[in-house]
């Protein structure tokens, strides 16, 4: 496994927030509705995961590094995790477990819906992204996982359902979203990679080291 260190380092930082997020709300610290922040701050954390996850390939693109890569899948798998504990503080929460409530919200709240299904999209996900997955599918894996970009526009959906009340904020991270798909058209990729190795020959060319 590369880079076993920082990738301890990601698991314990991802892993420590909801801890933090939770011991706000046993100290009263999230104001009078800790279940709401609780069901907002997962679901928030859940899509920026899942952004970060996406950036990782157009900066191995734009730094040359590999190391990116390394760290795609860990931040693809928490995204899920954040997404599934989003689900199960709205349950607690918002409905205290009443699954036959929740039922009723998938037909007649849409945005509930909508997160369901990018759920499940997550779920397909997570489950088909071990090396035996790979292995098995062939080249349908990557037909496969093309779907977390249909994925990530039902979330942003969701969330503009979710946060009408403060559209900046929503705005902010689709402009991220979109700045992240519009670098894998194939134009892009190569504008990011012809930036990037200008950017590394400057500053291989400004070592002194290099000039002996």
């Amino acid at each position: 496994m590369r880079y076993p260190r920082w990738r301890l380092l990601l698991f314990v930082g991802i892993a420590s927030v909801p801890c933090y997020w939770l011991y706000l709300g046993a100290i009263a610290a999230l104001g009078p509705d800790p279940g709401k922040v609780l069901v907002d701050n997962l679901g928030q954390g859940a899509l920026v995961l899942l952004l970060c996850s996406l950036a990782m390939t157009p900066l191995q693109t734009l730094t040359g590094w590999s190391g990116w890569i390394a760290f795609r899948r860990q931040l693809g798998l928490w995204s899920f995790g954040y997404a599934v504990l989003h689900l199960a503080a709205y349950l607690y929460f918002l409905l205290g477990l009443d699954f036959t409530g929740f039922t009723a919200e998938l037909v007649d709240r849409p945005y509930i819906a909508v997160g369901a299904i990018a759920l499940l999209g997550l779920l397909a996900l997570a489950a088909t992204s071990t090396r035996w997955s790979m292995r098995k599918l062939g080249k349908r894996w990557k037909k496969l996982h093309r779907i977390i970009y249909p994925v990530l526009l039902i979330v942003l959906l969701h969330m503009l359902w979710v946060v009408r009340a403060d559209a900046g904020r929503w705005a902010a991270y689709a402009t991220v979203a979109a700045m992240l798909l519009l670098a894998r058209l194939p134009v892009m990729k190569k504008r990011l990679s012809m930036f990037g190795r200008s950017k590394r020959g400057r500053i291989i060319g400004s070592n002194p080291e290099n000039n002996h």
